[in-house]
């Protein structure tokens, strides 16, 4: 990533996009995990699991990398998990 890139703030998951391939859960295990639908939801603080919008702060695992999480939207077949920066402004896809 370069510096012209702001950082990640909010995380959703389209949970009508998303099919439970389950690839953002291999890439960042800490963040996302497959529910009972087979739909990627994120861990947060408190034990909360949904689909968001999520801040990143209030992921369980706040401290992982912009990096990691982009690499675990550009894994997900469908486009589901998108991505905000600190601005609002939609990152990916």
């Amino acid at each position: 990533m370069t510096d012209s890139i702001n950082k990640i703030k909010k995380i959703i998951v389209d949970r009508n996009l998303c099919i439970g391939a389950a690839s953002c859960v291999v890439v960042a295990g800490s963040v996302f995990e497959l529910n009972g639908e087979n739909k990627a939801v994120m861990k947060q603080k408190e034990g909360i699991k949904n689909s968001g919008p999520v801040e990143k702060e209030n992921l369980e695992d706040s401290l992982i990398d912009d990096g990691t999480l982009i690499l675990a939207a550009q894994s997900c077949p469908t486009r589901a998990i998108i991505l905000y920066d600190e601005d609002g402004k939609q990152i990916y896809p």
